[in-house]
């Protein structure tokens, strides 16, 4: 067998190659083919990416045989020594997450252990990871709601919406169905609830006095037996009595009352 190449066989008794080179006492496996040749191309390919330094993350890797993914893991461990098989390079005080050879995310060092046993995908313009068998965001770690909306629930400080370190992702609207809003020329939060159109619950300027409302509004309309799974705010910030307290002053609005009676009423 040519350098770096070992034949196997699959279950279905079809051969293939499977190529691997060694580098810094650990072996890494370069994937599989289903030519020996193309292998051995691929044995050589991460040969001379870990011997010239000339090669950077910047290089084009158009003619390579090996998966890009791979080649980042490869050039960060010859430059960092640091063997990572998700398709991270690590910088002075960061990381990237490297999607394609165009895209690729910025994440501060402190992410490193999390998202180098977890592959991010994309779908719908959001990032995901699996975790724990469960897909979910990943601006979920800055505490942003499931689906929530660049611009609207949240912004990029510095403009690129593919730097995800901590100080450049401002949250606006923590909560659902409050949003930030100028209300009589003053900061307020506005609580709006979908049920067959929009109904504003009401204008606070205090966030989790808004959020408490909103589930107020949630239980009004659970109670009347409006079916709708409504997502509920959980709220960390005050205990117990304190909740029971604000959530015991709110008053909800007539008109908004008045649009659960034909539930109430079994229409």
């Amino acid at each position: 067998m040519l350098p770096g190449v070992a034949k196997a066989t699959k279950k279905s008794g079809e051969t293939y190659y499977r190529a691997g080179i060694t580098y810094n006492n650990k072996h890494i496996s370069l994937g599989s083919y289903s030519d020996e040749e193309v292998a051995f191309k691929a044995y050589l390919d991460a040969m001379e990416l870990l011997k010239n330094k000339d090669i950077t993350i910047d290089s084009d890797f158009s003619k390579s045989t090996l998966l890009f993914s791979k080649i980042v893991t490869l050039l960060n461990f010859r430059d960092n020594k640091i063997y990572i098989k998700t398709p991270i390079y690590v910088r002075q005080n960061y990381f990237q997450y490297f999607l394609s050879p165009t895209l690729d995310l910025k994440f501060d060092l402190d992410d490193l252990f999390y998202y180098s046993s977890r592959t991010i995908s994309a779908r719908g313009g959001h990032y995901f990871v699996a975790d724990y068998g469960m897909q979910v965001t990943i601006t979920s770690r800055y505490g942003i709601k499931p689906h929530g909306v660049k611009g609207r629930d949240y912004i990029f400080v510095n403009g690129d919406d593919t730097d995800y370190r901590y100080e450049n992702v401002e949250v606006i609207n923590r909560f659902f169905g409050v949003a930030k809003c100028i209300h009589r020329k003053k900061n307020a939060y506005q609580v709006k609830i979908h049920l067959n159109g929009d109904y504003i619950i009401g204008y606070y300027q205090d966030e989790i006095k808004a959020a408490i409302a909103y589930n107020k509004a949630v239980d009004a309309a659970k109670d009347a037996g409006f079916d709708k799974n409504f997502p509920i705010n959980f709220i960390d910030e005050c205990t117990n009595r304190e909740y029971a307290i604000i959530y015991s002053s709110i008053t909800l609005p007539t008109k908004y009352l008045h649009a659960l009676l034909p539930y109430k009423n079994g229409v």
